[in-house]
């Protein structure tokens, strides 16, 4: 059986980073859920500008002579939470997350990254920060060849190109505690078949729903 200490240097060793401070650590698992005056919530406040920072950077070297829109749209798409999330999941952080039963998904694996990285800036200054995610958000940078676009936005182009009006979503459902909220949202196009899309939060449920429906009409969201 694993035992906490044992957990933590299992995820020190996935993070590359030996937290002086372990207490940093213990608070940047720490859901609201479980100790409110002692959770990430502040740590992820700082991960988030932290993570801005070094991509913004990662970005600007890559892409030097892009218009800064199309910087957006890739900063955009490397910091939100589906990105944050998959990150997560692969290096297994869910196991190590302190929080209520039944609370636990990705908007708060994804909210855990961001404390983490906060964490090791608050631990090692930046350095041990930067290393981070630049080893895990550089093959994201170099991946993506052309600037992508938000489904939302893509799926809005596409409507007002083909006179059909402004995609129209509306909450169908929302299920799950007050601090894990499920949202199911539902986008109508005029002559289309409606879509639902379910998500942590309405703007993610909002571009999954928006996803589905590009998928089904065989638009992609680059270019």
């Amino acid at each position: 059986m694993m035992t906490q200490a044992s957990g933590l240097d299992a995820l020190e060793r996935a993070l590359d980073h030996r937290f002086a401070d372990r207490a940093l650590l213990v608070r940047a698992l720490t859901h609201p859920s479980v100790a409110r005056a002692g959770s990430y919530e502040l740590l992820e406040f700082l991960g988030d500008r932290v993570l801005g920072l070094v991509v913004a950077r990662l970005l600007l070297d890559r892409y030097p002579d892009e218009p800064e829109g199309a910087i957006g749209r890739r900063f955009a798409m490397l910091v939100r939470e589906e990105t944050l999330a998959e990150i997560g999941r692969t290096l297994g952080v869910a196991d190590h997350i302190r929080a209520g039963a039944g609370v636990l998904n990705d908007s708060i694996v994804a909210d855990v990254i961001e404390s983490l990285i906060a964490a090791m800036y608050r631990d090692g200054g930046l350095a041990p920060a930067e290393a981070f995610v630049k080893r895990h958000w550089e093959p994201l940078v170099v991946r993506e060849t052309r600037p992508p676009r938000d489904a939302k936005t893509a799926l809005q182009e596409w409507t007002q190109s083909q006179a059909r009006g402004l995609p129209v979503y509306s909450e169908v459902a929302r299920s799950g505690p007050d601090h894990a909220p499920e949202f199911t949202i539902q986008v109508h196009i005029e002559g289309l078949a409606p879509v639902r899309a379910t998500g942590t939060s309405k703007r993610a449920a909002e571009r999954a729903a928006a996803a589905i429906m590009l998928d089904m009409l065989g638009i992609e969201t680059h270019g």
